[in-house]
């Protein structure tokens, strides 16, 4: 019996994963996964604050909550206790709330056990930030997607203001200048490359060159 097939593909917010893993996925007929989102809805559940709740009480709340996902390509679903995660997680907010709970070895433990598991029953391309060095190190294929602080912020104005939310492009810079280093710090799971992960620099890249430097890296 075959393993399942996993990608990965790492990065900091605003380097284009989402729309590139999409693509990535559909192409090989297999499940998206988001596991940013997977933070950010379990963030968004907990409120403010849930990052100085006790662990005891935090463990006890995330191992209720259950984790299922279906579809391939960009129509994968991912649901968090059968409701389907959407644009509701999307804001700077619970962003930033997510950042925090990330920082926490009981939230990361939780969502690592949730996400190896689904790994076990499909095929996956796995987006978020620590994929191909903790949570699926014996990933077949692994990506890390970079672009400057500036790039990424003006991705992120646009798409916030396609969304119609609000944006302030300074404030964005600054945002992302606080979680790139939160992100890249923490003593848990701190957001790197894998030793084996192929790098690819997005800042002067289309979508669709991207997504060919991805494809071109799945077909070697």
């Amino acid at each position: 019996m075959h393993s399942p097939l996993i990608v990965t593909i790492d990065g900091p917010a605003g380097v284009g994963k989402s729309t590139v893993a999409k693509r990535l996925a559909r192409a090989l007929s297999i499940p998206y996964l988001d596991t940013g989102a997977m933070f950010r809805a379990i963030a968004r559940r907990l409120g403010q604050g849930a990052w100085e709740r006790g662990e005891a009480e935090l463990a006890s709340v995330l191992a209720g909550m259950v984790f299922s996902l279906s579809g391939i390509g960009e129509d994968s679903v991912l649901t968090l206790d059968g409701a389907p995660i959407g644009d509701e997680v999307r804001t700077e907010q619970v962003g930033m709330w997510a950042s925090n709970i990330a920082t926490l070895p009981v939230v990361r433990a939780s969502l690592k056990t949730a996400q190896q598991a689904l790994g076990e029953r499909f095929s996956l391309v796995a987006e978020g930030r620590d994929m191909g060095t903790v949570v699926f190190p014996a990933a077949h294929r692994k990506f890390f997607l970079d672009a400057t602080p500036d790039e990424r912020a003006r991705r992120r104005f646009r798409q916030l203001t396609d969304m119609g939310q609000p944006a302030d492009l300074d404030e964005l810079r600054d945002q992302i200048a606080r979680r790139d280093h939160q992100d890249r710090n923490r003593a848990e799971a701190p957001l790197r490359p894998a030793p084996d992960a192929v790098i690819v620099d997005t800042t002067s890249l289309t979508i669709d060159e991207a997504f060919a430097a991805l494809v071109r890296g799945v077909r070697a």
